[in-house]
């Protein structure tokens, strides 16, 4: 008997559970399917491409959503001899300007031995590039930019839309499809920019608890075998995902950590145990990897507000949490960001689910403004901020939320509302 034997009891089929699975059919997104075809139509009609900007919380299915409708497009654009339809796609996670997504543009369409270094060109230089390769595809191009918000400058978002109308190219028809998470993204655009690549807008709403228990059980069905899920193991699936934003990817990928755990376990069905345990497995692993990816003021910006959030202060503006960052910012002896900075941080920090967001609307008189709170695990949370707590000190409200058992240390300031020793 070797070391490793297959292991069939619980799955059927693991890999539709992964990120990378495209169902035949999208579920609970029937409005949206309907709006983002109807956008896409002129390309079947060998028209001028819309750009389409789409926009909502991460796990919602905006890319899944693109993903489906362009295969089939490109399906069905081939029985027509007039139209040749070229998809590009990019992630602009990790990219952070319009030069660097130009240059990843243009290696895409060259061969791997023309690649272009992505520094040392002049950025008009690049576009030409960009230019010359796009028309030489020729036909209709779409153009994918997932996660677009990571992007700095809108210059690319400017060019690409009005390529053709700015004589840069001939022969090519350009669609551009940007995809972001982040709400705030749009209304960050020059208005020159928003008037051409938000062409049409699509919004993702977040799924309920409803949506996630008919997307869960699609994938249970393939992924699964018959009576292996206890009967509340969907709900509860569903439930957290419901909490957290509603992110369909959440959902699927605690259904997937409890199926693993039942595995390791060795029964024959899978719990809602194993789902609890799941979940703080997978949030453990969440904060421990947003938080490493936070600047030191980034760090500040979530301890300033888990103190608020303790003390039952949320829903919270970013103006009353500036107060007390700014004094924490001092504490860890930095100069604090100015407010728009300090925002980009809340903003991080809601993309990656450490905390949560919601838009308010006071109307002419109170304007439009967000309230944040925390949207993790407050033990977890503490847990992978130690070396933040060190370095400014237990706030009172901490201190009292702390475990009586647990020794934490304790900083002994002039500020009275953080804990000092006795």
């Amino acid at each position: 008997m070797g070391m490793f034997e297959r292991d069939t009891d619980i799955y059927r089929d693991r890999d539709a559970l992964r990120e990378d699975y495209q169902p035949e059919e999208l579920v609970g997104r029937d409005e949206e399917l309907d709006t983002y075809r109807a956008a896409l139509q002129p390309v079947i009609n060998g028209e001028q491409p819309n750009n389409v900007f789409l926009y909502g919380k991460t796990g919602v299915g905006k890319t899944a959503a693109t993903r489906y409708l362009l295969e089939h497009l490109k399906e069905d654009t081939a029985q027509y001899d007039d139209i040749e339809l070229t998809l590009v796609s990019l992630n602009c996670d990790g990219l952070t300007s319009s030069y660097q997504v130009a240059t990843r543009l243009v290696n895409q369409f060259r061969s791997d031995t023309d690649q272009i270094s992505t520094t040392g060109y002049p950025r008009a230089s690049v576009y030409e590039m960009l230019w010359d390769e796009l028309d030489a595809c020729g036909g209709t191009v779409i153009v994918v930019l997932d996660e677009v918000d990571h992007v700095e400058d809108d210059s690319i978002l400017y060019q690409l839309p009005r390529a053709r109308a700015n004589g840069n190219l001939t022969e090519a028809k350009i669609g551009i499809i940007g995809i972001s998470n982040d709400f705030s993204f749009r209304e960050e655009l020059s208005p020159k920019v928003r008037s051409s690549l938000c062409e049409q807008e699509i919004h993702f709403p977040a799924y309920d608890a409803e949506d996630l228990q008919k997307i869960l059980q699609q994938r249970v069905d393939i992924a699964f075998h018959d009576g292996v899920l206890n009967p509340g193991v969907i709900p509860l699936c569903a439930a957290y995902g419901a909490k957290d934003a509603g992110d369909a990817r959440q959902s699927i990928d605690l259904l997937m950590k409890a199926g693993d755990l039942a595995r390791d376990d060795d029964t024959e069905h899978v719990t809602e145990e194993h789902v609890d345990r799941g979940r703080r497995a997978l949030e453990r692993g969440r904060i421990k990897e947003g938080i490493t990816g936070l600047t030191q003021h980034g760090h500040l910006v979530l301890y300033a507000l888990l103190t608020l959030d303790l003390e039952g202060e949320v829903p919270v503006r970013s103006r009353d949490i500036r107060p007390r960052y700014t004094r924490f910012t001092e504490m860890a002896g930095r100069d604090p960001l100015v407010p728009r900075r300090m925002r980009d941080h809340l903003s991080e920090l809601a993309m990656l689910g450490i905390i949560s967001v919601t838009e308010r609307n006071e109307g002419r008189r109170g304007g439009t403004y967000r309230e944040y709170a925390i949207d993790m695990d407050l033990h977890l949370l503490l847990e992978a901020m130690a070396d933040t707590v060190d370095d400014v000190g237990v706030h009172k409200s901490v201190q009292e939320f702390l475990d009586e058992d647990v020794e934490e240390p304790v900083v002994d300031t002039s500020l009275a509302e953080f804990a000092t020793e006795d």
